[in-house]
């Protein structure tokens, strides 16, 4: 099973050149929207735009394993993805989702010689593909740039250590209505009915960010659902109330 990923892996790298058919300008409006490259000049975005190239995803598509060379940056242009660490059963720990807009690998632009976690798709994902000395040049000589980087080191970490301290500490249905929480608070969007998640999100997903099971999520929101802390279909969570689900897991 890994060593398909990593054939397939291989021959999607292969094959960013030949993707690379995107035009300039289009390059240029989807740099600008990310909100840690905003503030650049035009040069600057010129610049990076030169060095990158793009690429479309299948959904559930890998883009990199843990063990390869960390020489890149990613911008997600559209669509959707996951960062885990995936153990040699082939299971996947979901850390992270990242949106259009943000940037992930970021740690090669502090020069780490491995990528240290595992990307895949989560959707149909378009990504634009940044070599690490072009963004390292500019970092360089902007000083504002390298501290936003920093922040977003030190906020994904945050994250990711809070969600570690629920697992060890709280029961399942606890760390899933945390892991709810958080997701609305990231992920959330005011409807009519309350706070929409807007990940579209499968019981076995929620699972591997909890480190539980699909029937434990599946048995634990259907508790939810009876005392209406959380509403909506499958894949289309919505929190009515985030105070009430709060309190679910202090009493």
């Amino acid at each position: 099973m890994l060593f398909c990923t990593v054939q397939r892996n291989e021959s999607l790298y292969r094959n960013w050149i030949r993707g690379n058919r995107m035009k300039s300008t289009e390059k240029i409006w989807f740099l600008k929207g990310c909100e840690l490259l905003s503030q650049l000049s035009g040069d600057q975005l010129s610049d990076l735009e030169r060095n990158s190239q793009t690429r479309t995803f299948p959904a559930k598509t890998p883009v990199y394993l843990s063990a390869e060379a960390s020489n890149a940056v990613y911008l997600v242009g559209e669509g959707l993805v996951k960062i885990g660490n995936l153990t040699k059963q082939g299971k996947l720990a979901t850390l992270a989702f990242i949106e259009p807009g943000e940037i992930f690998g970021e740690f090669a632009l502090f020069d780490a010689a491995n990528r240290g976690e595992y990307v895949e798709t989560v959707t149909r994902t378009l990504l634009i593909r940044i070599p690490k000395e072009p963004f390292q040049k500019i970092m360089a000589s902007d000083l504002q740039l390298t501290l936003k980087i920093n922040k977003l080191l030190g906020l994904r970490r945050y994250r990711i250590e809070q969600r570690l301290k629920n697992l060890l500490f709280v029961s399942n249905y606890d760390r899933l209505a945390y892991l709810l929480l958080e997701l609305a608070e990231h992920y959330g969007t005011s409807c009519s009915q309350g706070i929409r998640i807007r990940l579209k999100l499968s019981h076995q997903e929620l699972a591997s960010l909890i480190g539980s099971t699909r029937e434990t999520v599946t048995i634990a929101l259907a508790k939810m659902r009876q005392e209406s802390l959380v509403t909506g279909k499958r894949m289309d969570l919505i929190i009515p109330n985030t105070t009430r689900l709060a309190q679910s897991v202090e009493s």
